[in-house]
């Protein structure tokens, strides 16, 4: 594990740096990780199969035909990487529980083993002065339910409320903030309409059953945590992105906005104000059942906001919905994997946030993706996520300026790690792994964030 020094390391603007150290001393800086991203140990110790899993082995499912098996080897290496966020200085770890892992069937028998491995992770991270963000899911739904339908079987909702109340009574103790679900758009909108992650299905039927079933979960998931978590601090994260019609053109207008819907309000809108955007809501009345929108509009304490940057749509009547991913204009600046770099953007989804919503906010995703790997010195050197980290802050910063109610700040990810279909090309960690040896090596933007949140040591 590398030590920080700072000497000949890349440096916050200096008013940058003043800046968050400005900032009122609840506000949060972490870094972020999810489980089947980073743990391994698939079939160790008791845990069952997910979905992940099995998409791994579909032909063509995932880059090079990479898998979750090992990945960063988090299970075994967790002490180690703690002690990095440590190191980083950060206070806050956002991670993801393997649902899995605690019942390898989704429900029924509990394994003990799974339960243990979150308890010693909790728990070295309090040790850490660390504090712990618990989020019930990021993607892994256990196979077994698939099999039943998964999603897009309305009693998935209360299976995942048993799951949820498994992990509050195990964990509520020691654990203050809760995320019930990561991302809702994307693993609804890419697992059951555009087959780019698992379960891989094309179904606009089972797209809005999905929709409808993850949000009564999610306000079951609410439910149970202020039932058995009294002193809980509850949000649900949403990948959120202004949707732009490519080239402008007026044929690419509807699929743009009908994607906006899917991807922006879908769940937002029915778990903070009610109802349904205008075009899902219409689509998705049928599966709608008498209360069904009083159980999903539970209070939060929080929203979590995940961004990267704009999507651009274009339409395409051979999809399921008759929209699909546009190109950005040939002129706008990217980063190392190509995504667009568009830090005004950013700004204007936080201060949108705050005025449409009016809960606080937690910036619990935004990062680079790159090809980055250490010289030979063993340094490895990313200017491009220390460029993009600087100007999306620095857009934050405006925001906050601007009147957002922003209350935190976490990078993705702390760890190199397997990136769903991508596989294991593009490197999203302030920790560079090497996934033959499990060595770890922090990047310039890890000296870099350190630097900026306050951090010194050596």
């Amino acid at each position: 594990m590398t030590l920080i020094t700072m000497e000949s390391r890349p440096e916050p603007e200096a008013a940058l740096a003043a800046w968050a150290r400005s900032l009122p001393p609840d506000f949060v800086w972490g870094v972020s990780t999810s489980a089947y991203q980073i743990e391994g140990a698939a079939a160790r110790d008791g845990r069952g199969p997910s979905i992940w899993d099995l998409r791994c082995r579909v032909p063509g499912g995932v880059a090079n035909g990479d898998t979750g098996d090992v990945a960063c080897d988090h299970y075994h290496r967790y002490a180690e990487d703690i002690a990095l966020m440590r190191t980083i200085g950060v206070a806050a770890y956002r991670f993801s529980v393997s649902w899995p892992r605690l019942l390898p069937r989704g429900r029924g028998a509990i394994n003990p083993a799974g339960l243990d491995f979150y308890d010693r992770v909790i728990d070295a991270t309090l040790e850490a002065g660390i504090e712990p963000w618990l989020c019930l899911y990021h993607w892994d739904l256990p196979q077994a339910l698939q099999d039943l339908g998964g999603w897009a079987h309305r009693d998935c909702a209360g299976w995942y409320a048993d799951y949820a109340a498994l992990c509050a009574r195990r964990y509520g103790d020691r654990v203050r903030r809760w995320i019930t679900f990561n991302e809702f758009s994307v693993f609804t909108l890419f697992g059951y309409a555009i087959p780019w992650a698992a379960p891989g299905i094309v179904d606009r039927t089972q797209h809005l059953r999905a929709i409808h079933h993850v949000n009564l979960a999610h306000g079951a998931g609410v439910d149970v945590l202020r039932a058995l978590v009294p002193h809980a601090s509850i949000g649900a994260i949403h990948n959120r992105q202004c949707v732009i019609a490519e080239g402008g053109r007026a044929e690419n207008q509807a699929a743009a906005a009908l994607l906006d819907e899917h991807w922006n309000l879908a769940f937002p809108d029915p778990q903070l104000r009610g109802h349904y955007p205008p075009q899902v809501a219409a689509a998705i009345e049928p599966h709608v059942q008498a209360g069904d929108m009083a159980r999903i509009c539970r209070p939060v304490d929080w929203i979590g906001l995940n961004h990267y940057g704009p999507i651009f749509a274009k339409a395409d009547p051979t999809t399921t919905w008759g929209y699909g991913w546009g190109a950005a204009p040939p002129d706008s600046p990217t980063y190392d994997i190509g995504w667009a770099v568009f830090p005004d953007a950013f700004r204007d989804e936080l201060l949108e946030l705050t005025r449409r919503y009016r809960v606080p906010i937690f910036v619990t995703e935004n990062g680079c993706g790159g090809s980055d790997s250490p010289d030979g010195s063993g340094r490895v050197a990313d200017p491009h996520r220390v460029r993009y980290l600087s100007l999306y802050i620095e857009a934050m910063r405006a925001a906050m300026n601007a009147g957002a109610d922003v209350h935190g700040y976490f990078v993705w990810s702390l760890l190199d790690n397997f990136e769903w279909g991508s596989g294991y090309g593009p490197r999203f960690g302030l920790v560079h792994v090497d996934f033959a040896t499990q060595r770890r090596t922090l990047k310039d933007s890890a000296f870099w964030y350190s630097a900026l949140i306050g951090n010194r040591q050596g």
